[in-house]
C-alpha cells in the first residue's frame, strides 16, 4: 500500500499549492527512500536524458512560442471586430461571434489565457452594454477560451500522445470532429438561448453591426485568412505527411513571425518577451515532466500500478465500468488540479489498463483531453474564470463567472458522453 499512500500524500500537498515538480520529486525521494534506499535513483539521470532527449516534447516550446507571438500581434482584436460586424445582427450574434474567434484562436494561440483575457478586454464590455445576461457573457468566454485545449494544435494532446505512446498526428486528426462538435454545441446553445430570451441576447444596431452587404463579409475574410493559413500550414503538414508534429511546430513558429510582420507587430521586444515567456512555461513543463517521472517510477516499484490493475478490473460493467470510473476521478481532481499534473500522473496509472482492456487508446485519449478542458471551467480553482474576472468590470461579480460557466460544462460533458457511447462517429472503432 506505500504507492496509495504516496498518491494521497502528492495530492493533499498539491491542494496546498506548493509547487507540482517539487512535490512530485519530493515525494518520490522520501517514499523511495523508505522502501528502497538510495540506490533505487540510480538511473534518474538516464531517465532525465531520454526526457531531454524526447523529439516529441520538443514540439512544446514551439507551438508555446507561435502563440506567444500570435497573441502580441493584435490577432483577437482583429478577428473580434470583424466577427462581431458579421454576426452582430442576429440575436446573440456577439456571443456567436466569440465563439467562433475562440475557435479560432484556439487553432492558431491555443493559448487559454491570453484567449479569455482578450475576448473579456474587448466582447465582454460590448455584451454588457447591449443588455447581455451577465451570466451567459461570462460564461461564452470562459468557454470560448479554453477551446484551445481540445482543438489543434494542442500542447494537451502533444502531452497525452507522449506519455500514451500515441502518434501526435492520430491524435490532432481525431481531435478536430470532437473540436468541432462542441464549438456547434456552444453556438446551439446560444441561438437557442437568444431565441427564449431574445432580451438577454439581443442583436447590436445596424450601425453597430455594419448591416448587410459585401463589406463586413469582405472584413471578416481579411481577419480571418492570415491565421486560418497559419492553421493550414502547421495541421495541413501534419495530415499530408509533409512534416512530423515537431517539424510543423517549427512551421507553427516561423508562419507566426511571418503574421507578426504582416500585421506589422514584428520587433526585437516582441521576439524576446515570447522566447521569455516561452522558456519560462517549457521550463516548468519539463521540471513537472522529470519530477513526475521520479514519482511514476517509485510508484511502480513499491506495487502500485499492480493495486490500481486489480481495482479496475475488479469493477463491475468491465470496460464501461473503467471508463466510467476513470473519467469520473479525472473530472474531479480537475476541480482542484492542473491538467499537467493529471497528465503526467493519474493517466499513467490507466492508460495500461485501457491497453490490457483493448480499449483503442488514441479514442481514450481524446476522451481524457475532452474532459482535462472541463478543468479550465469547474470551481473553484478553474483558470479560466481567475483569468476573466482579473478583466471583467466590477458589476460583474465572481458568482456571476461561476453560474455562466454551469451550462457549458454541461454541454462539454454532453459531447464528451456522446464520444463514450458513440464511438463510430467520430471515427473510432
Amino acid at each position: 500500500m506505500i504507492g496509495i499512500i504516496m498518491f494521497g500524500v502528492a495530492l493533499v500537498l498539491l491542494l496546498t499549492g506548493f509547487p507540482v515538480a517539487f512535490v512530485f520529486a519530493g515525494v518520490a525521494l522520501v517514499f523511495g527512500v523508505f522502501a528502497e534506499g538510495f540506490e533505487l535513483f540510480a538511473f534518474m539521470p538516464y531517465r532525465i536524458m531520454s526526457i531531454m532527449e524526447n523529439s516529441i516534447m520538443m514540439a512544446v516550446p514551439m507551438f508555446i512560442f507561435m502563440g506567444n507571438v500570435l497573441q502580441k500581434t493584435k490577432l483577437a482584436e482583429q478577428l473580434l471586430e470583424a466577427m462581431g460586424q458579421l454576426f452582430g445582427r442576429i440575436r446573440g450574434g456577439v456571443a456567436v461571434s466569440t465563439i467562433l474567434v475562440g475557435c479560432l484562436l484556439a487553432a492558431s494561440t491555443g493559448v487559454v489565457g491570453a484567449s479569455v483575457v482578450a475576448m473579456g478586454v474587448i466582447s465582454l464590455p460590448v455584451m454588457l452594454k447591449y443588455n447581455y445576461d451577465k451570466k451567459l457573457a461570462t460564461g461564452v468566454i470562459c468557454a470560448s477560451g479554453t477551446l484551445g485545449q481540445i482543438i489543434p494544435p494542442s500542447i494537451i494532446l502533444i502531452i497525452l500522445g507522449d506519455v500514451m505512446g500515441v502518434p501526435v498526428g492520430d491524435l490532432f486528426k481525431s481531435a478536430l470532429l470532437p473540436g468541432a462538435m462542441l464549438v456547434g454545441a456552444f453556438i446551439l446553445y446560444v441561438l437557442i438561448y437568444a431565441y427564449f430570451k431574445p432580451e438577454s441576447a439581443p442583436a447590436l444596431p445596424e450601425s453597430e453591426s455594419a448591416g448587410h452587404g459585401v463589406k463586413p463579409c469582405w472584413n471578416a475574410f481579411k481577419a480571418i485568412a492570415p491565421p486560418l493559413a497559419l492553421i493550414f500550414a502547421v495541421l495541413g503538414s501534419i495530415f499530408y505527411g509533409i512534416a512530423t508534429p515537431t517539424e510543423s511546430s517549427a512551421i507553427g513558429g516561423a508562419g507566426a513571425i511571418l503574421l507578426a510582420m504582416l500585421y506589422r507587430q514584428c520587433s526585437w521586444k516582441v521576439l524576446w518577451e515570447s522566447s521569455k515567456e516561452t522558456v519560462k512555461v517549457t521550463s516548468m513543463v519539463f521540471a513537472i515532466f522529470i519530477g513526475a517521472t521520479a514519482f511514476s517510477m517509485v510508484f511502480s516499484y513499491t506495487g502500485g500500478e499492480e493495486i490500481i490493475e486489480e481495482l479496475m478490473f475488479s469493477l463491475p460493467g468491465e470496460k464501461w465500468g473503467f471508463l466510467i470510473i476513470s473519467m469520473l476521478v479525472i473530472l474531479v481532481l480537475g476541480f482542484f488540479i492542473d491538467f499537467v499534473e493529471i497528465s503526467f500522473i493519474v493517466v499513467p496509472m490507466l492508460y495500461p489498463v485501457a491497453q490490457l482492456m483493448g480499449i483503442d487508446l488514441t479514442w481514450f485519449a481524446i476522451l481524457i483531453a475532452m474532459n482535462l478542458q472541463t478543468s479550465f471551467l469547474t470551481p473553484p480553482f478553474g483558470f479560466s474564470l481567475f483569468y476573466l474576472k482579473g478583466v471583467a468590470p466590477p458589476q460583474v461579480k465572481t458568482t456571476d463567472i461561476y453560474k455562466g460557466v454551469i451550462p457549458f460544462i454541461l454541454i462539454q460533458l454532453l459531447v464528451l458522453s456522446s464520444i463514450i457511447v458513440f464511438p463510430g462517429f467520430y471515427g473510432f472503432d
